[in-house]
């Protein structure tokens, strides 16, 4: 049997897949968020969103796309992985996913095929398009000009295609060499990792989503301020300690994850990471 239903839960808790359920809404997820939605209900073109490996983007992907959920009116696509190779692919992937049909396959043709649909969903559909790029640092620098091109179609007043980048902060210098780039971002914004006290308030929330109704706490500060003294505030990295933490409550039939816990898991962490 899993340890979260030893512990009464009713799922697991500390699971490291983007579920927008079980994102905890800290200041810089909650700005970014409201931030975020802000900038596509406006049509104000490229938001960029930054921060380290495990911070949280991809999660807040998926609760950007929360947002609208329900809201024909505005159309979401999502690319996971942007690593292609050429520009052809890169666009021909695009109008796949659009659904877009060109009578011919170039590179020129794509362009206008998507020109063309955006126009015809964001003017006379009055549909709002979003694009939303994950693990965007993968992008080669001939597929952020593809990028740029696409920032092009416009009306007077708004952009014809929301575009959403999710990406690690290694991206930001790579942008800067592409001539106007950097002022077409309508937004750009950096995840921060949590405190010691959104540390704890993570931990609190996601096992409340996950149904932990009892009233004596799991973790005791001593333990939660060892896992924020190793995390460093990384929520996959607080995830996967709180994870192996209540499977040894349940190994050692402890009531409580203590200090001594979490230590013996941190060093068996840091022999592992070597």
């Amino acid at each position: 049997m899993s340890y979260f239903k030893v512990l009464e839960l009713d799922k697991e808790p500390f699971s490291t897949s983007p579920d927008p359920e079980f994102l905890y809404h800290s200041i810089s997820h909650e700005t970014a968020l409201k931030r975020l939605e802000i900038a596509v209900r406006l049509r104000r073109g490229l938001c960029l969103v930054m921060g380290d490996v495990g911070t949280g983007k991809t999660t807040l992907s998926r609760a950007l796309l929360q947002a609208f959920e329900g809201d024909c009116d505005y159309v979401f696509h999502m690319i996971l992985d942007p690593n292609f190779k050429s520009e052809f692919q890169f666009l021909y992937m695009l109008v796949k996913m659009f659904g877009i049909t060109p009578e011919f396959k170039s590179t020129l043709d794509f362009k206008e095929a998507l020109e063309k649909y955006l126009y015809q969903k964001g003017v006379e559909e009055n549909k709002t398009i979003i694009l939303l790029i994950d693990e965007a640092q993968k992008i080669t620098p001939e597929n952020l000009e593809v990028l740029r091109t696409l920032l092009n179609y416009e009306t007077n007043e708004y952009k014809l295609l929301q575009l959403v980048i999710m990406a690690q902060t290694e991206l930001l210098p790579r942008i800067k060499r592409i001539n106007n780039f950097m002022d077409r971002i309508a937004l750009k914004y950096t995840i921060n990792p949590l405190d010691e006290f959104e540390t704890r308030q993570m931990i609190n929330f996601r096992l409340k989503q996950a149904g932990y109704r009892r009233a004596v706490p799991l973790f005791d500060d001593k333990a939660i301020k060892l896992i924020y003294e190793y995390t460093q505030g990384y929520p996959r990295k607080i995830s996967m300690v709180c994870h192996d933490a209540l499977e040894a409550l349940v190994m050692h039939e402890k009531e409580t994850i203590d200090a001594e816990i979490i230590r013996n898991l941190i060093t068996i962490r840091q022999e592992y990471e070597g």
